[in-house]
């Protein structure tokens, strides 16, 4: 197989493209032939380091958690998928998905809906699971006022979309030059973080806060009494209680149950991942380059196979 692989930690071109042996599936895994691969913040932060205090990697290292493919082998005791089905994946750790094949367990595979681009479908699951489960989180009921922050991102701009389903009046931060793309995700409100105060909006029910740091300081100020707060993880912030706002971390887990329900809502048409562009998979160092820069500010982009 080809694989994109990096041995120490480092700028972009520290990662390289080899060819490597073939994986082959085990008792309860698949082998999947990758189609296309979602490049994450995530991805760019473990190859530089950032994360050693949380994460040490075995090196070599392939990049990739998120990724879809056809299934082109069958590991003992999997008897409920078949060759050529289409699925969408979550590397285990230790694999990743910036290769032409993958082994994985059974139970990090879904059905890809039929609905999605083979791009689409390629960065749906790792920010589907995150933004599925911040929602359940709040408890979102029809009416309640909501703001996203980070709204025309990979994770915020599910978010904003599932919200939208569910009834609720969004608003989402963004940059001005992504007011009219939040908008279409389904926002009623825009708020350009880079020319407006968005703590100057009527109070909100719930924000969910996807950056940290003084953005979350912030978010107090337009959370109604009796509010919630929820987070992913992001930015060190130090929480505060006060006029009965609950501040909850949503705890994001790749069960598969909840996988299959990422994918449901693809299926429903309820949501549609971001794709702000598309790259082979050998330029992943330009892919990582863009978004160390800030240049990615909507979406994922993806590597294709």
């Amino acid at each position: 197989m080809w694989a994109i692989q990096y041995d120490r930690y480092g700028p972009p071109d520290v990662m390289r493209l080899v060819e490597a042996p073939d994986p082959v599936a085990g008792a309860g895994e698949v082998l999947v032939q990758v189609q296309a691969s979602g490049v994450a913040p995530f991805d760019v932060k473990l190859r530089a380091g950032a994360l050693q205090q949380h994460f040490a990697p075995r090196f070599p290292q392939i990049p990739g958690r998120d990724g879809v493919g056809v299934v082109v082998a069958l590991g003992a005791g999997v008897v409920d998928l078949a060759v050529g089905d289409r699925i969408c994946l979550l590397a285990p750790r230790g694999s990743g998905t910036a290769a032409t094949l993958i082994a994985c367990p059974r139970t990090a595979l879904v059905p890809a809906p039929s609905a999605l681009t083979t791009a689409e479908a390629g960065a749906l699951l790792q920010p589907g699971l995150s933004a599925l489960i911040a929602v359940e989180t709040a408890a979102i009921s029809p009416g309640m006022r909501v703001l996203v922050h980070g709204g025309a991102g990979a994770v915020g701009g599910l978010m904003v979309q599932l919200l939208n389903h569910r009834g609720a009046i969004v608003s989402a931060t963004c940059r001005a030059a992504n007011r009219d793309y939040v908008r279409s995700r389904g926002a009623q409100r825009a708020i350009a973080y880079d020319e407006e105060d968005f703590t100057r909006i009527e109070p909100q029910d719930v924000v969910f806060d996807l950056i940290g740091g003084d953005v979350h300081a912030r978010s107090y100020d337009v959370l109604r009494d009796g509010g919630q707060l929820v987070y992913l993880v992001a930015a060190p912030f130090v929480e505060r209680s006060e006029r009965g706002i609950t501040v909850t971390r949503a705890m994001v887990t790749d069960r598969p149950d909840v996988m299959a329900a990422v994918v449901q809502a693809a299926a429903d048409g309820i949501w549609r991942p971001g794709v702000v562009g598309t790259l082979p998979l050998a330029d992943i160092g330009e892919a990582h380059r863009r978004i160390e820069a800030g240049e990615v500010t909507r979406g994922r982009i993806v590597l294709t196979l």
